[in-house]
């Protein structure tokens, strides 16, 4: 299966937003591209005012696009994330929505955990516009091939990664936003760590370069193998990277190394006390 990883810039002008997404998910699928994933808030990105004006139902036009493109094109398509807001919820959501070569609506998944940090003197409170989701969520791709949804800060979540591949997740999706800071820090420890701890392709689509008000996102999308071999990187700039998944070489790799077999669930007892 071949599958493709989608960088963009974007800012709060969706209409540019989705005129890159477009341009960009059509080059993918011309270089042959069976699976494409967009990143994390593709079609605005920006204040909390911007999420307020630009937070859509998952029947307006950025999912509708999604699913026109999808059915176009004849490809498994990751809508990376869009602000989504939902009858009766006081607060959005950050929302993950498999699209399949139908372009029917496969999965939704709502991210999890909020970025609320402080990061080289900037603050982010993702929980001032939005709520967290509560569900774990696994998709399937049209030629059968189990897919995991994540987003972004979830990466620092191994849980929600093994949560997923134990249900047989065989490639996992992660649209992102990475701040530069910790991008250059972690990003690519995290996403090769996820894909060899589980065994697992990830496709990970990153935001890169500025958005306002004064954010500044690191890009690197890469697609890596269960090896934790990175296949794809993207340099800077809004790019398309692509990559073979070899799924003979993952069933090998499970075979050889059976560490996701070799599990003992009984033994792992949750802390009744975390750290703060």
């Amino acid at each position: 299966m071949r599958a493709a990883a989608v960088q963009l810039n974007s800012t709060d002008d969706k209409g540019r937003n989705l005129a890159a997404a477009d341009r960009l998910t059509r080059a993918a699928a011309g270089d042959g591209a069976e699976l494409v994933v967009l990143p994390e808030k593709f079609n605005v990105i920006g204040t909390h005012e911007d999420y307020l004006r630009g937070a859509e139902e998952l029947e307006g036009p950025t999912i509708t696009w999604a699913r026109d493109i999808a059915r176009e094109l004849g490809t498994d398509l990751v809508a990376g994330s869009i602000v989504e807001r939902r009858e009766g919820r006081d607060k959005l959501s950050n929302t993950s929505v498999h699209v399949g070569p139908d372009g029917e609506i496969k999965a939704v998944y709502r991210k999890i955990h909020m970025f609320d940090v402080v990061v080289g003197g900037q603050t982010y409170r993702e929980s001032e516009s939005e709520e967290p989701g509560d569900e774990v969520v696994l998709s399937e791709t049209s030629g059968g091939v189990p897919l995991g949804l994540t987003v972004c800060y979830d990466l620092r979540f191994p849980e929600l990664f093994r949560i997923l591949a134990v249900r047989g997740a065989r490639v996992l999706a992660l649209p992102a936003a990475f701040t530069k800071l910790t991008g250059q820090a972690h990003w690519e420890i995290l996403v090769r760590a996820r894909a060899i701890e589980n065994q697992a392709f990830v496709v990970a689509a990153g935001q890169t370069g500025f958005h306002p008000p004064d954010k500044e996102s690191f890009g690197g999308s890469m697609i890596v193998d269960p090896w934790g071999v990175v296949l794809a990187r993207a340099e800077e700039g809004e790019a398309v990277v692509a990559a073979d998944l070899d799924l003979a070489r993952q069933d090998e790799v499970r075979e050889q190394l059976p560490s996701l077999a070799n599990r003992m669930p009984a033994a792992y007892r949750w802390p009744e006390e975390v750290p703060a």
